[in-house]
């Protein structure tokens, strides 16, 4: 799998560019804001129908086509699969009521937003990827559904399920509590029960999902860190959810019980041996939830941590750690997502290798002789080895143009 062609009309500060792009590397040089990010931001755009920094497609129209008769933004790509090629076309038009509108077409047929995903699988590095390792859980889960959305329909289709019931819940439970409060209880179970069931259903899905993909990141990454870490550091990953999954096992991790007597918390489990606790617990909260207006447990609460050994790097991991682990999962990643659909990702490097130290740029460059393809940023082209400067498509990005007699290195 791999873009052979790029074309983007007033995207961000892109007027109008039309880019073929090679197999395997492809490095975009240049100053800050000169539109680097904007051409990465595109890619993404296509394979997920949105952006990863911003929940405003009006932000993505340049703001010169606000003079325009009629306001737009396009973003085409050809793709590469097999000996097939797909066409696959996002355009943003202004709207009645002064905002945009998307439209989606794959290979001139219009489709759902959520029909792009998995069709151009991408997986994207940033400097603020260190978010995954000390940031908020909310990062973290993000993490984990922006993958598995990727390489599982069924996962997928969960999500948007559960997403939609956990909404409807959510909006019962907040008028229940604000027409009755906690008295609501008994009168509430029967409008609750029909919601149960779809969060369950759902969720236990996500749940399951979330744990075989959190054993199968922690195998392929431990093996990268251990490399990263010169040998000193052994990954560990725990899917932690915001209930017990394990009804019958003693929870180890209230008695004080050190990491390495646990038995592993995201133990991968089927859908049907999680629904009993997930329906166990809802009742034993039903009082809490009413009161609260708000469903309390579910995936949209659970959490997975990192640890070197028995050490949280959350709380105790130093910043280098920190960028150890979160290179180790992005290649992880790469590796799983290309197991689980054939092909492998399009990995886009966002000046991420400014960040690494001489170690760890030299390690990120060599694994990117194996990647099918990937673009990347930097401001100076020091930061890559000699040999990825030699092999790969050089470009000068200066306001929003690249630079075409810039050659390979020979």
């Amino acid at each position: 799998m791999y873009l052979t062609q790029l074309v983007l009309t007033n995207f961000r500060n892109y007027t109008r560019l039309f880019l073929d792009l090679p197999r395997h590397t492809t490095v975009l040089q240049g100053a800050n804001a000169q539109g680097k990010t904007n051409l990465l931001e595109a890619i993404y755009y296509l394979a997920a129908a949105r952006s990863p920094y911003t929940l405003n497609d009006a932000q993505l129209v340049n703001w010169l086509a606000e003079q325009d008769d009629l306001p737009h933004a396009r973003v085409t790509a050809e793709l590469a699969r097999g000996n097939a090629l797909t066409k696959i076309e996002i355009i943003l038009t202004r709207n009645a009521g002064n905002g945009y509108q998307k439209h989606i077409r794959v290979n001139g047929v219009a489709k759902r937003a959520m029909d792009l995903l998995g069709l151009v699988n991408v997986v994207l590095f940033v400097p603020q990827d260190i978010a995954l390792i000390d940031g908020a859980p909310a990062h973290r889960r993000h993490y984990l559904d922006v993958m598995l959305c990727q390489i599982d329909p069924a996962y997928r289709q969960a999500l948007a399920q559960y997403n939609r019931v956990l909404e409807q819940r959510n909006a019962l439970l907040k008028s229940l509590r604000d027409k009755n409060g906690t008295r609501a209880n008994n009168g509430a179970a029967g409008q609750l029960e029909f919601w149960d069931e779809r969060l369950i259903e759902h969720g236990s899905l996500l749940i399951a999902r979330r744990q075989q993909a959190v054993v199968d990141l922690e195998s392929l990454a431990q093996p990268v860190h251990l490399d990263l870490s010169g040998g000193h550091e052994r990954l560990r990953l725990r899917y932690l959810p915001s209930f017990d999954p394990h009804p019958q096992r003693v929870d180890a991790r209230q008695m004080g019980l050190p990491l390495d007597l646990l038995p592993p918390v995201s133990l991968p489990q089927k859908p049907d041996e999680i629904r009993p606790a997930f329906e166990r617990t809802l009742q034993s909260m039903r009082s809490e939830e009413l009161a609260r207006g708000v469903t309390l447990i579910g995936p949209h609460r659970d959490e997975f941590r990192c640890f070197d050994g028995q050490i949280d790097l959350h709380t105790y991991g130093s910043r280098g750690q920190h960028r150890t682990t979160v290179l180790a999962l992005k290649l992880a990643e790469v590796t799983l997502m290309a197991r689980a659909t054939g092909e492998q990702p399009i990995l886009l490097l966002d000046d991420v290798l400014s960040e690494l130290d001489t170690n760890r740029r030299r390690y990120l460059c060599a694994q990117l002789e194996h990647v099918e393809q990937a673009l990347l940023t930097t401001t100076d082209l020091g930061d890559l080895t000699d040999e990825l400067r030699k092999t790969a498509q050089i470009y000068t990005v200066v306001q929003g143009r690249l630079a075409t007699n810039v050659r390979r290195e020979t």
